[in-house]
């Protein structure tokens, strides 16, 4: 890549943190909601952009840095198109969320560490609670809840996006 197409791409990945930040008018007192669309816009929060922000809203990076670390909805590390979080509280726990953890590790070809697929399509994720428990073991593609799961049902659901992503 020759510097002139880095600065090019470099431009248009702080132009959409520019936008970010001009449509809450630069205000420190705005930081959360500008580190949601950030990570809303790039599935994470990468550190130069970190720094970007904090320059820009006049703050110090470690203020800025901190809050990135310390609210557990933001995330430093690249995620996959489709997040799939596993519900690993009691309720889930007791009928077989570990089951479905080891299944869609195995079937993604991830590990506890690594849990994001290098093609960027899947990142497996465990949480301590999606507050569904009647639905349990319960598992949440981005958004979209899906209740009463079992190895075979969860790993239906890669299979059908691997085969929606394939035909888009």
């Amino acid at each position: 890549m020759t510097a002139a197409t880095e600065n090019q791409t470099r431009f248009r990945h702080f132009a959409k943190v520019c936008e970010i930040l001009s449509k809450h008018d630069h205000m420190p007192s705005k930081l959360i909601p500008i580190l949601q669309e950030v990570q809303e816009e790039y599935r994470y929060l990468p550190q130069e952009v970190l720094t970007f922000v904090a320059t820009s809203l006049d703050i110090p990076p470690a203020q800025v840095y901190g809050v990135a670390t310390f609210y557990a909805h933001f995330t430093l590390k690249p995620k996959g198109k489709y997040v799939i979080r596993l519900c690993d509280g009691t309720a889930c726990h007791v009928r077989g969320s570990n089951g479905i953890h080891q299944a869609l590790l195995k079937r993604l070809n991830l590990t506890e560490t690594c849990n994001t697929t290098p093609d960027m399509l899947f990142t497996v994720e465990t949480v301590s609670c999606l507050g569904a428990c009647g639905l349990a073991p319960v598992i949440v593609i981005n958004e979209d809840v899906h209740g009463q799961m079992t190895p075979e049902s969860a790993l239906k659901l890669v299979d059908d996006i691997f085969l929606q992503e394939n035909v888009n």
